[in-house]
């Protein structure tokens, strides 16, 4: 299995600690023919990507692309944006989206709900439903409700480690995201997707990206772990939109 790029990428914008140009050549050296850089989206507090940092990052990233085209690889601007409420909505405007050139969305702590509701669902109920289990399928329907509003909202690519920080019904979200167009992402930095929940989306028609969610250059392209649980739940390559034999 030849991993032609690595869609999941983070820099010293959010809270890598390699620059743009230290990913791209890192992905250069391992021999990848794109790489896509992915800060956390402005609504994370603890280390999300300023707002207008964005747009500098876009600059930045056009002059990489034509420098290093000669040699064989192509750079690409993202957010991993976050799930800001439970109705859907995500820390990206349309003004990002517009310079974006692929749009990344997942749960992670670290951001303020857009409301009361969702503040409790996301920090006293999501919680409690992992230890006191009657509240775990209202709050894994919830969490896969949300996505699902963001997905038929945004253009969205791949949700990142789906079940990571916050429990989905990975067989519904798998379904909706075939339809809108939407990858799953096997996550070789977080457990999921696992071989478990892996074995269940492979029964929709749902595409996967294995990415490193990379937080430094040395990371960038590692990506043996997914490929490891790739092999455990047998999903065909076909399956795996940057995967070739």
């Amino acid at each position: 299995m030849n991993i032609i790029g690595d869609y999941h990428t983070h820099t010293v914008y959010s809270h890598g600690t390699g620059t743009i140009r230290e990913n791209v050549e890192a992905a250069l050296n391992k021999g990848l023919k794109e790489i896509a850089i992915c800060d956390h989206g402005p609504g994370h507090f603890l280390y999300g990507v300023k707002r207008k940092e964005i747009f500098k990052m876009r600059k930045e990233i056009d002059e990489l692309k034509e420098e290093y085209k000669e040699k064989g690889i192509n750079v690409l601007l993202g957010v991993e944006a976050n799930v800001m409420d439970y109705d859907g909505n995500i820390d990206v405007d349309e003004e990002i989206i517009e310079i974006l050139d692929i749009l990344l969305l997942g749960f992670h702590y670290g951001i303020v709900p857009k409301n009361i509701k969702s503040i409790f669902l996301f920090y006293i109920l999501n919680p409690t439903s992992k230890v006191i289990s009657i509240f775990e399928n209202k709050m894994k329907q919830s969490n896969t409700e949300a996505v699902i509003k963001a997905m038929k909202k945004y253009p969205i690519d791949i949700i990142t480690h789906p079940g990571s920080k916050a429990k989905l019904d990975i067989r519904k979200l798998s379904d909706v995201a075939y339809n809108e167009g939407t990858a799953l992402e096997i996550n070789s930095h977080h457990s999921q997707l696992s071989v478990e929940n892996l074995e269940i989306a492979l029964k929709s028609k749902v595409e996967f990206y294995i990415n490193s969610d990379a937080h430094s250059p040395s990371d960038v392209g590692n990506v043996e772990e997914g490929i490891k649980r790739i092999l455990q739940a047998n999903i065909p390559i076909n399956r795996i939109i940057n995967a070739k034999d």
